[in-house]
């Protein structure tokens, strides 16, 4: 029986230049998530987060290293994803009338554990 070698998480050579993602675009990225999750947040009757990227992220953030900004980018890209489809999916279930705080919640679960894990990420800690 023939096997392949496994093929790495990360690229040798990625299409895109790692060092492209600076910090500050990494931030104002994750700003933007979070202004989506904030619909979510209402949605699913919490109190919405602050979206503006001030403190400890801001600092892990700007220690991160090219690969981990890449991967953190590839998560916002993800969340921005889900939460886009998510928001089309409750709005219409809010206008047909039908209580979307149940499903809002769901999705908001799922994007704080995504967060977590690109904090983590970031941080270079363990997920």
């Amino acid at each position: 029986m023939a096997t392949l070698p496994p093929t790495p998480i990360l690229a040798a050579a990625p299409t895109t230049a790692v060092g492209d993602i600076a910090p500050e675009a990494l931030a104002e990225a994750l700003v933007g998530l979070h202004g989506k999750a904030a619909a979510v947040a209402l949605l699913a009757r919490l109190a919405p987060e602050p979206t503006e990227i001030r403190g400890e992220i801001g600092a892990v953030i700007a220690r991160a290293r090219p690969e981990q900004r890449m991967l953190a980018a590839q998560t916002i890209g993800d969340c921005t994803a889900m939460l886009d489809t998510g928001l089309t999916a409750l709005g219409t279930l809010s206008r047909r009338g039908q209580d979307a705080s149940a499903p809002a919640l769901v999705l908001w679960r799922e994007f704080h554990a995504a967060r977590a894990a690109m904090v983590a990420v970031l941080a270079g800690e363990p997920a």
